[in-house]
């Protein structure tokens, strides 16, 4: 069945239009039937959504005003059946302009427009789609490092712009962290709708945060229907990547499974390995004497059964988070490693399916889905980040650097003390210290307080001295048995590209030159390196906002238009201006050091081991997109 689906006909009863708008997504359907009737006057001052509360999908509306927007509705879905969607030619642009100010209360921009025209990207159009292409025949060739969702991504704007390619994946399949993230429970922490391709949207997502099989297939489903698996070579691995600097070439060492290493010779290379791709194990003595199995989550054994066994858990991230509450059904004891706790998220809806109503409409309402895609990303496009920022005036700055800040501390506060408090010991162990933001947040309904107080889960929060063939043992000397471990620890996510050694001009290596601490203009061009670039490079990381395939789209888009320049101005190869860069650099570390994720101590992986946030975006979505809109040749030396 193809990603992109048309609409279908309106042939239900009343009864069934009215059950289906109990499920609606109110703020993004009345703008979708405005479109599909022409009637505009549906979007009605006393309907606009406040947009004030946090999480909440209905924008804030008051229950009179949702009963009435169904109303409405229901008039217009009527229309839609009995007399079919408005013929009226009207302007996209004047459609969005309509939107934007009924759904914000503010005028929309002429420089933010473009920006909402992409990601509305109604259905059968691909704004963000190259508007050149390169001549027949060309001499030049790129290569892809990795074939998760950036990877794909490039792929499909270059295949679009006739760039000759090969994406090289050292997996056996497409789909990178979701292929090799399968433990159980692994699921997004971004909306389905948005975690997702501009020009590749589903009407018919399972549930409104996609689990790990379901965005599998849909990595899998984008790849098949773009035809970019033609030009993958699985089983992969790049070893090396070396600039030649008289050819202005890059020669990559690739190392396929079981056969003989050979080399490629491209003139460009574009890296989609990601942040998170490479498993941190915990350095503890002792871990490899271990008798019984033990594995990182991101590498689950999945032919481990652990019905009945003793199993621990180090780590209490983002994975934990969603194995734990899993596994904890099945197992017989599960003791609980905790370093530092997190900040959750109440999201009420995220282990649900996206209910029977909502994917009708879905179905039934022309481009209802890509108003929604709009709503989601209007409400994110800053979301939590103004309560991230540092008020040097705010004091103690320990627990909260702003009065915003302290607000949400103390609305998240709230919701641990509700979700604990028939278990005030686990509130102490759970209640984190620190500034909300400052660490990642973690999304939750309410299963991990579950899962610890089930009474075969033991949370410690004691510090690990070592583990032993029989289990790990504890600083205050207390063995805690175990027949498996599972690491929950994360990855080497400041280590970019590891493990691969990338040589640039004057045979001066990337990780020498970065040395621990890894820096890229945009995230994306690195002095010394021409020709090479990062997509989900260094400072790239969306943290309280949006969604990385946002990102990426920006990043693919900025790609395509070096490419061009190479190509149409008749170059061989871009290398980034060294002032230029560290410029650029002097500005994200300023922001990031006025940011929670920077002034705090709490241990993150947004710092590498200079100490310096070298993951994260400081900024809102929209300024990534106006920098990233196309290159300036200003910044960059030809060769």
């Amino acid at each position: 069945m193809p990603i992109t689906r048309a609409t279908e006909p309106i042939t239900a009863d009343d009864e069934t239009m009215r059950r289906a708008l109990e499920n609606a997504i109110l703020p993004a359907l009345l703008p979708a039937l405005a479109q599909a009737t022409g009637d505009f006057s549906l979007l009605r001052e006393e309907l606009r959504p406040p947009a004030t509360v946090p999480g909440d999908p209905q924008g804030g509306m008051t229950p009179e005003q949702q009963a009435a927007a169904r109303d409405l509705a229901f008039d217009a879905l009527k229309a839609l059946r009995d007399g079919g969607a408005s013929e009226e030619q009207r302007s996209i642009e004047d459609d969005v302009r309509r939107v934007f100010d009924w759904m914000t209360a503010s005028p929309a921009s002429d420089d933010y427009i473009p920006l909402l025209l992409e990601e509305l990207a109604p259905a059968g159009q691909d704004p963000r789609a190259p508007t050149w292409h390169a001549d027949d025949g060309v001499d030049f060739r790129v290569a892809v490092i990795g074939a998760g969702m950036s990877g794909i991504l490039a792929g499909v704007r270059l295949k679009q712009a006739g760039v000759p390619f090969v994406i090289i994946e050292k997996n056996e399949d497409v789909g990178g962290t979701w292929l090799e993230n399968s433990y159980p429970g692994a699921r997004v922490d971004v909306q389905s709708a948005f975690y997702s391709y501009s020009f590749a949207q589903k009407i018919d997502w399972p549930n409104p945060f996609s689990t790990q099989p379901v965005l599998l297939d849909y990595f899998r489903d984008c790849a098949d229907e773009q035809g970019i698996r033609e030009h993958i070579r699985f089983n992969t691995e790049v070893r090396s990547a070396t600039f030649d600097e008289e050819a202005c070439t890059w020669s990559l060492r690739l190392q396929p499974t079981g056969g003989a290493e050979e080399s490629i010779e491209v003139q460009v290379v574009i890296s989609a390995v990601g942040q998170l791709n490479r498993p941190k194990l915990p350095d503890i003595a002792g871990l490899d004497s271990f008798k019984g199995p033990s594995f990182h989550s991101a590498q689950w054994d999945h032919s481990v059964d652990l019905a009945g066994k003793r199993v621990a858990v180090i780590g209490t991230g983002a994975s934990a988070a969603q194995f734990v509450p899993e596994i904890a059904k099945e197992v017989a004891e599960l003791s609980l490693f905790q370093r530092t706790p997190a900040w959750f998220l109440p999201i009420a809806n995220y282990h649900d399916e996206t209910p029977a109503g909502l994917l009708w409409l879905f179905r039934h309402i022309p481009n209802y889905m890509h108003w929604y895609r709009f709503w989601l990303f209007w409400t994110s496009s800053d979301g939590l980040l103004p309560a991230a920022i540092v008020d040097e005036d705010w004091q103690p700055q320990d627990r909260s650097v702003s009065e915003a800040n302290d607000q949400l501390r103390k609305l998240l506060t709230m919701s641990l003390q509700a979700q604990y408090a028939d278990r005030p010991d686990l509130l102490e162990k759970t209640l984190p210290t620190y500034p909300p933001t400052a660490k990642r947040f973690l999304l939750d309904n309410g299963s991990w307080p579950a899962a610890l107080k089930r009474e075969n889960v033991h949370l410690i929060t004691e510090e690990i001295k070592e583990i032993t063939p029989d289990g790990v043992v504890t600083v205050e000397g207390d063995l805690h048995a175990a027949d498996v471990i599972i690491c929950g620890t994360g990855f080497h996510a400041s280590h970019f590209l590891m493990p691969m050694k990338v040589t640039g001009r004057r045979g001066i290596e990337l990780t020498a030159q970065w040395d621990g601490d890894a820096r890229a203009y945009l995230g994306m061009t690195v002095p010394n390196f021409p020709n090479f670039f990062l997509l989900y490079g260094p400072n790239t990381n969306i943290v309280v906002n949006g969604s990385i395939i946002y990102f990426s789209e920006c990043e693919v888009q900025y790609v395509l238009g070096c490419l061009r320049m190479l190509l149409e101005d008749g170059h061989r190869a871009m290398d980034c201006k060294q002032q230029v860069h560290d410029a650029y650099n002097e500005r994200i570390d300023a922001a990031n050091l006025q940011r929670s994720w920077g002034v705090s101590d709490v241990n993150s992986w947004y710092k590498n081991e200079h100490g310096r946030v070298a993951q994260n975006w400081p900024f809102n979505l929209v300024e990534y997109w106006q920098q990233t809109r196309e290159p300036d040749p200003a910044d960059y030396v030809f060769l």
